[in-house]
């Protein structure tokens, strides 16, 4: 049985689900697996990229076909981007599979297994889904709600491929309870979290960073972002209070990634003259181990209309380096929940700017729980969060599928 993975980005991008792909496809390429991915010419931050039409990286095949080079940020772009994709991954299959392949479907682009579902059939393989965000949903949130209704039909047509599929892998138990409410059996959906690579990253001394000294932050207090900042995120809130806090010499604001969002922030910050805050590019994945342990203090976002939508896999990066997190979302969401319960972190509503500054003057005032709160992270990895752990899950979820085609067959 082949397992084809089908996403826009593939390795050696350094997006986030590229970066699952390539400890997935690895892992199950070192137990025998024939593991193919499919995925576009393009990087996450690079859209005028041309990699290779192929290649075999770690024992695994990759494939791309050549979408289009329109950037990201204009939506016009974007969706005919996510057009040429789908169509040239459709025709890609239809040559590539063979009665019997499992085709693993994301969701970059939207609704892709909605897409692929039926030359998966005709071909005789199989189709399982593993979403990383539940579309249209989450453009209704960002949008707002007046697209439910020119949507339907991407409901129904996305509600129907989800009921078809042999298995529905989600990231969170929120998004497996929205899942179930589409009427997908409960039987058919697994939930197997996001991970990192928690052995390259992992707690690290202030003083044995060495961007800290490259950036210039030694003796600071680093509230740091990594990652995509983008549609879905609020960062208007910690904008306000990287200005109430710009007279603090002890405080800065450190911002490493891309995307809409930080780039208004950072445009925004310009205008107001915040010298505390700082932008760093994407950094390399051998660079995490620094750049994530880089903050003593990691914010993150989600509008609350979003979750059970989306689960910020930057979090795991967060506990993996030992540091605690400020959260701005709903403050009885999925996410703020779990910080609760493992004491490591905090959670405000977007634009409670007070609560937000208070926590940030509160832990750089005291170092000691600052790091109380990091090693809680830390520990709360170990409790089934951490990288092996949920490889294993997809080795089992694999041998689960496999077994089930033999016995269909006998």
């Amino acid at each position: 049985m082949r397992i084809i993975f089908c996403n826009r980005y593939v390795p050696p991008d350094l997006s986030a689900t590229s970066q699952l792909l390539s400890d997935l496809a690895a892992h199950l390429a070192a137990q025998g697996v024939q593991v193919i991915l499919l995925g576009s010419r393009q990087r996450y931050d690079d859209a005028s990229a041309d990699l290779p039409v192929s290649e075999v990286i770690d024992g695994y095949t990759v494939h791309r076909v050549g979408s289009s080079s329109r950037g990201r940020d204009a939506l016009a772009g974007r969706a005919l981007a996510y057009l040429d994709y789908l169509r040239d991954v459709k025709r890609a299959l239809a040559q590539l599979l063979q009665p019997g392949d499992l085709v693993v479907a994301m969701t970059d682009p939207p609704l892709l297994g909605a897409a692929i579902d039926g030359v998966v059939a005709r071909k005789g393989a199989r189709c399982v889904q593993w979403l990383q965000d539940l579309f249209p949903e989450v453009a209704e949130g960002v949008f707002g709600r007046g697209l439910r209704l020119p949507a339907a039909p991407l409901h129904w047509q996305r509600n129907r491929s989800l009921r078809r599929s042999e298995r529905v892998v989600v990231i969170s138990q929120d998004m497996a309870a929205r899942i179930a409410a589409l009427g997908v059996p409960r039987e058919r959906i697994t939930v197997i979290e996001n991970w990192t690579d928690d052995v390259a990253i992992r707690p690290l001394p202030r003083e044995a960073n060495p961007l800290r000294d490259a950036w210039g932050l030694q003796g600071k207090f680093v509230v740091g972002y990594s990652g995509n900042l983008g549609r879905a995120h609020d960062w208007r809130t910690m904008l306000e209070v990287a200005t109430r806090l710009r007279d603090r010499e002890d405080i800065r604001f450190v911002l490493i990634g891309g995307g809409r969002g930080l780039r208004d922030f950072s445009e925004a910050a310009q205008a107001r003259g915040l010298a505390n805050v700082q932008l760093q590019p994407y950094q390399p994945r051998g660079a995490l181990a620094h750049s994530l342990a880089l903050p003593d203090l990691h914010w993150l976002s989600l509008r609350p209309a979003l979750e059970g939508c989306i689960f910020p896999s930057k979090w795991y990066g967060i506990l993996a380096a030992g540091r605690p997190s400020l959260f701005i979302g709903d403050p009885e969401g999925e996410i703020a929940r779990r910080l609760r319960e493992a004491g490591c972190g905090f959670a405000v509503a977007p634009g409670r700017v007070d609560a937000a500054q208070g926590f940030i003057e509160r832990l750089a005032s005291d170092p000691g729980e600052a790091a109380a709160m990091g090693e809680r992270a830390r520990a709360h990895l170990a409790n089934g969060l951490h990288r092996d752990s949920a490889l294993n899950r997809w080795s089992s979820l694999v041998g689960d599928l496999r077994v089930a085609a033999s016995s269909k067959h006998d």
